[in-house]
């Protein structure tokens, strides 16, 4: 048959078995099928747990962390090297001479604020030796004050009548002030040729002569008893002691009151038995005051605000607008001097106006009664003035903050170490340099931790600053500028000012620090023990202060609401005088009567050391907010009975107000209880729970746990911020603690309500109540949010 296109397609086809299509196919489809199950079980095994997982936390800065949804590996274990280790390294590395020679170099040459770029420099070189390569210099330009001359000078007129107003050439000089320290050749510090000269931080400049005034330590309360007998102030120059209070207050009243100048002395009333008068040889062959030590220090206004006083609120940096600081410093002239100095000005004033023995409990006990001083108040007769002349160079110029970073796994959880750099004098062998060689022995000692091969849970920074003489200048630029980071990250501010002039252990502290100093100071031995083994925490009456102003804290604590401490071992009774930013806190005077073997510097280190590294390190920050609670408790009542001595305030406002404190007060001890009793038995499944790798899920569900519980307590102090501040300086946001209005340096609780019982106004006193109360009943909802 013929083919065509319409012929069937019909062929034979063989059939024969399939031959396989690769080899070995039952191994293939076995993994095939194996491979495919578990992948299944990965998927189940992750979507799960995800649905197990707290939903607050999908969002939760811990889904940032590199790794299986928690910080580290080790988590909840110090990565490296183990807790204890870490520990053991903290209080083994800082050594006495070491301490001794960064103490050397400090030391050995003026370094003023604003003056002192090599020292940052050397700073920064020894802190990249010792392990913290992320070193760096952190410029400010800040406007502030040099000495340029001064003058003090008590002038008669032995011609004319003492009631009979003198001309100015009818004046004689009848004493010319030394106004400056002797220089002694046991101690090299004083006979520098760029020593620097006895003058007042942000002084004004000014040439006055006028009759002048005895009033005591002028204080505010000081001033007010002279109004009260009505002693003559305006036109006057004052002449006071230093001390119980920050000197720039002095001078502040002083200019509110219409006087023109003032004059500070430092009276041995305030060296306790250690003077002349009992039978002790003065510096250098004793430990009694030089009779020509003098302290220098600022008088700016820190009640107001602290840093420079042409950007309150914002930092220093180059181009930014200035304010007019003339709200922050002060507009008459003022110089400090020795007591042998003031002898002729004080024993020239004996018979006229009222005695101080005249007046209450807080006039007496001056010191130079075996003088021929009678303390007399005055005012000088017409015929006996004063000439003050202070002549001040006021510039605008750099500061260098030298800031230390060690990256820790968690870099929104963040510890700040603290010590100011800059000095009033060459020397400044305790202020502040004896916290700068305690700082470096903590840096060196966290750097050879590091070559162990610790990484830190938490980030690390360590700060040394500049101008904090002047008024605190260095730290409270930097939180100006870091504050939106801060305020996120920031746990807690430890800072150290002066290490050691004495055996003392003294503390100031935010409530929530108190269980983390009770802690380190428990492992610590004391150099001062009585019996073998004693700690620091056994012979510490365990007494922590209220925090206030006067060092770096302040910014932290006052402006930023970061939890924050102060720590240095201070003088006894029996310990030699301290000579307070004078000539004579010097390398010297350390060696042979501050702290001769060193040892106070090392110990100072050794705690600072093992505070940062127990908020560094616990899963679980070392806080405690019943302890905050029951801190609040006891300065509420404390206020209510300043507010009792008070007979013009309404009693009605005053139960009301204080009766509201006291339930908010009581409501917030009640959640601070659970959420501590929380955190505890958090911390013990942390501690004691071991969690197989394989069911990862349950570490990360309990890190997450261990994440809400710390931005609880990392934020706790924040909630006591107000926004506006405090009536009259609102650079000051905190309503728990701030510095007194005219104390400076001591804490005042409550300041708001403080300040309205002093000024007798219900008004005040119950707007303030309410404003206080809200920000307890916002600490309350946090804890319990």
């Amino acid at each position: 048959m013929s083919l065509n296109e319409q012929t069937p397609l019909l062929t034979t086809v063989h059939v024969v078995p399939r031959q396989p299509r690769y080899g070995h196919s039952t191994l293939r489809r076995f993994c095939t099928i194996a491979l495919s199950t578990t992948l299944i079980v990965v998927v189940v095994l992750f979507l799960v747990p995800i649905n197990w997982l707290p939903r607050h936390a999908l969002d939760d800065s811990v889904w940032d962390n590199d790794g299986p949804w928690y910080p580290r590996s080790a988590w909840p274990e110090s990565q490296g090297i183990s807790y204890g280790e870490l520990q053991d390294v903290l209080l083994s590395t800082p050594d006495e001479a070491k301490a001794k020679e960064w103490s050397q170099y400090y030391t050995s040459g003026p370094h003023l604020a604003g003056k002192n770029l090599t020292q940052a420099l050397w700073t920064r070189e020894r802190w990249q030796e010792f392990g913290v390569p992320d070193s760096n210099i952190v410029t400010y330009d800040v406007y502030i004050n040099y000495h340029q001359q001064h003058r003090l000078a008590l002038l008669g007129s032995e011609s004319r009548d003492h009631d009979e107003p003198a001309t100015g050439t009818d004046y004689t000089v009848k004493y010319e002030c030394k106004m400056e320290e002797d220089v002694l050749d046991e101690d090299p510090t004083t006979g520098l040729e760029a020593r620097i000269p006895t003058y007042h931080g942000y002084s004004a400049s000014g040439n006055v002569t006028a009759q002048y005034v005895f009033v005591n330590f002028g204080t505010y309360w000081d001033y007010d008893d002279l109004l009260k007998v009505n002693v003559t102030l305006e036109g006057k120059i004052a002449i006071a002691k230093y001390g119980r209070g920050f000197r720039g207050l002095k001078v502040k009243r002083a200019q509110q009151l219409g006087m023109v100048g003032v004059v500070l002395y430092s009276d041995p009333q305030e060296d306790g038995e250690i003077t002349e008068k009992n039978g002790y040889k003065a510096y250098p062959e004793g430990p009694a005051r030089n009779p020509s030590s003098v302290q220098r220090g600022s008088v700016q206004f820190i009640d107001v605000a602290p840093g420079d006083p042409t950007t309150v609120g914002y930092p220093s940096k180059p181009g930014v607008p200035r304010q007019d600081p003339r709200n922050v410093i002060p507009s008459i002239p003022s110089v400090p001097i020795s007591y042998r100095d003031a002898l002729p000005i004080l024993q020239s004033l004996n018979g006229h106006g009222p005695s101080a023995k005249d007046f209450n409990e807080y006039w007496q006990g001056g010191g130079l009664g075996y003088k021929n001083v009678s303390y007399n108040i005055g005012p000088s007769p017409s015929s006996l003035k004063l000439n003050l002349v202070n002549k001040q160079e006021y510039i605008t110029t750099p500061m260098w903050d030298v800031i230390g970073i060690i990256n820790g796994t968690l870099a929104d959880e963040v510890v700040v170490l603290g010590n100011h750099r800059d000095a009033w004098t060459a020397g400044g062998a305790a202020d502040p340099n004896s916290g700068s060689a305690a700082l470096n022995e903590v840096i060196r000692s966290f750097g050879i931790a590091l070559e162990k091969g610790w990484k830190p849970l938490r980030t690390i920074v360590f700060a040394s600053w500049d101008g904090e003489e002047a008024a605190l200048i260095g730290s409270t630029e930097w939180v100006e500028e870091y504050l939106p980071w801060l305020s996120s990250a920031a746990v807690a501010y430890l800072n150290v000012d002066f290490a050691s002039i004495g055996p003392e252990y003294i503390v100031a502290a935010s409530p929530l620090l108190k269980k983390a100093i009770y802690k380190a100071t428990g492992l610590v031995q004391s150099p001062n023990q009585t019996i073998p083994g004693q700690t620091v925490r056994d012979l510490w009456s365990g007494r922590i202060k209220t925090m206030g102003s006067g060092s770096d804290f302040t910014s932290f604590q006052d402006f930023a609401g970061i939890p924050s401490m102060d720590q240095k071992f201070g003088r006894a009774a029996n310990s030699p005088v301290y000579h307070y930013h004078s000539n004579y806190d010097s390398f010297h005077w350390m060696e042979k009567f501050g702290d001769q073997e060193w040892q106070y510097h090392t110990t100072a280190a050794k705690i600072w050391a093992l505070i940062a590294a127990s908020l560094v390190e616990s899963p679980i920050i070392l806080f405690n907010a019943t302890d905050y609670a029951n801190s609040l408790a006891v300065y509420v009542e404390a206020v209510r009975e300043k507010a009792r001595k008070s007979d013009t305030l309404n009693s009605i406002v005053d139960h009301n107000a204080f009766g509201k404190l006291e339930s908010a007060v009581e409501r917030l001890h009640k959640a601070t209880v659970r959420f501590d009793q929380q955190a505890t038995l958090l911390e013990e499944q942390v501690e004691h729970g071991s969690i197989p790798w394989w069911k990862w899920w349950q570490k990360v569900r309990l890190y997450i746990e261990v994440k809400k519980v710390n931005d609880r307590y990392k934020y706790l102090e924040r909630q006591f911020l107000h926004e506006n501040g405090l009536d009259g300086r609102s650079w000051f946001k905190h309503v728990v603690f701030a510095p007194g209005r005219w104390t400076g340096y001591a804490g005042a609780t409550f300041p708001g309500l403080v300040e309205a019982i002093e000024d007798k106004n219900d008004t005040a006193l119950e707007k303030w109540s309410n404003i206080i109360e809200a920000r307890i009943n916002a600490a309350t909802a946090w804890l319990e949010h």
